[in-house]
């Protein structure tokens, strides 16, 4: 069997495990963690008086996506001081607030940078429980229910620096989170159901500058990264993927075990989720002299750098949107707006187009169009070939942090300020 339709049926029996459907969004990027979704029969138009079911304001601050599941839609918020953490869910088909409370209580918060907040992760969900972290200040479980909550964590030591930013995932019985800070850089699974560690692995790479007689001088963002980890099917068998600071890992998910990594030391907080498919691993190196790497994801060795990448470019590398495979083709949208299309075996580009605007949210795909979101609030569907064609540009809110959800015939958007579900009239979900 080639290692394309491995990956294939491992990505379906993640699906089944879970129990995911078409019209749910469970987790940061949807479904598989890839930025697609199945629905078919979405808006291309919309503003904010066209093509928009519901918008409610969501108050606080926050940049976490929203994530979806029945007729529930979650997303975290705080205040501005990062003094009080919340957990709000609507209702999907109203925008009817049905549960806002406050989860944890914060005396004296972290540093978070002002293009941060202190609600940046995005929630994972599954039937019956919603998860919520906001990094080292907490983690929550709640009955999705009851609404009770059923544990919570306060006691994971992490310096975020600029704040925290990875979101959680779940394998199996396990939810696991990347915790990169600028004192402690580790990859943390906790038991799903009680909250207890399960296991806990520092990173092998702890970067510290050093000084001219070779003393640690500047940690921080050298040491920092928002990355949200990814689990593959390669070979037959699941592998933890998970970018940290100045390398990208590779674990057993069940013990931690470090299987392989990437060495790449120029490059620091990486922010955004792996890409796997057509036999391939992808990813942008981080912050400073980014890059995209790409490599072979059957791996033969245990430390490789930028020199054993099937192909790696410079050129409008994101640093905080997430990569979008479609097929053969790779596309990519960089913090200015520009953004690229290329032969994802090869690195050839097929297209590279200023799209306009700033970008931090991952671009989705839905039914041959790509949805890129700014941060000034300017939307627009491309067509996912070769050939760049924009299919439509609208305008809506005050700006976009978080990546968008689907769910049914639906786009759900969360804003600075507002959480959005943009359904064509007539094609409400049934």
């Amino acid at each position: 069997m080639k290692l394309s339709s491995l990956f294939l049926t491992g990505v379906l029996s993640l699906v089944a495990l879970t129990g995911w459907s078409a019209d749910n969004w469970p987790q940061f990027r949807g479904p598989a963690g890839d930025g697609h979704a199945e629905a078919k029969g979405l808006p291309t138009k919309w503003s904010d008086t066209e093509n928009i079911k519901w918008q409610t304001a969501i108050h606080g601050r926050g940049w976490g996506c929203p994530v979806i599941w029945g007729n529930q839609v979650w997303v975290p918020t705080a205040t501005e001081d990062g003094k009080q953490l919340f957990a709000v869910c609507l209702d999907k088909n109203t925008g009817k607030i049905v549960f806002d409370q406050k989860l944890f209580e914060v005396a004296a918060p972290q540093f978070a940078h002002k293009f941060n907040s202190y609600a940046s992760p995005t929630p994972v969900i599954e039937d019956g429980r919603v998860y919520i972290t906001f990094g080292s200040p907490g983690t929550a479980c709640i009955d999705t229910k009851t609404f009770k909550v059923l544990w919570q964590r306060t006691d994971i030591e992490c310096n975020h620096f600029r704040g925290a930013g990875s979101s959680p995932i779940i394998y199996k019985d396990l939810l696991i989170m990347n915790y990169d800070g600028s004192d402690h850089q580790f990859v943390l699974a906790l038991n799903k159901k009680t909250g207890k560690t399960v296991w806990e692995t520092k990173r092998s790479i702890d970067y510290q500058d050093l000084d001219a007689e070779g003393k640690p001088q500047a940690e921080g963002d050298w040491r920092k990264a928002f990355s949200t980890p990814h689990v593959a099917m390669i070979n037959g068998k699941p592998v933890l993927l998970s970018i940290g600071a100045k390398a990208f890992y590779a674990y057993e998910p069940m013990t931690g075990k470090e299987l392989w990594r990437v060495e790449e030391r120029g490059q620091h907080s990486a922010s955004t989720r792996p890409v796997v498919g057509k036999d391939m691993i992808f990813f942008p190196t981080g912050f400073a002299k980014g890059q995209l790497f790409a490599m072979k994801a059957d791996v033969k060795k245990a430390v490789l750098t930028a020199e054993d990448m099937v192909w790696t470019t410079k050129r409008s590398a994101p640093n905080k949107p997430s990569l979008l495979l479609v097929g053969e083709l790779l596309f990519s949208i960089d913090d200015s707006g520009i953004a690229t299309c290329y032969n994802a075996k090869t690195g050839e580009v097929f297209w590279n187009e200023r799209i306009g605007g700033n970008f931090s949210a991952s671009p989705v795909y839905v039914d041959g169009l790509i949805l890129f979101s700014s941060e000034q609030g300017k939307c627009t569907l491309v067509e996912a070939s070769k050939t760049y064609k924009v299919v439509a540009e609208n305008q809506l809110g005050d700006g976009f942090m978080a990546s968008p959800a689907v769910s049914g015939n639906a786009y759900f958007m969360r804003s600075r300020t507002m959480m959005y579900c943009i359904e064509a009239k007539g094609l409400a979900a049934k």
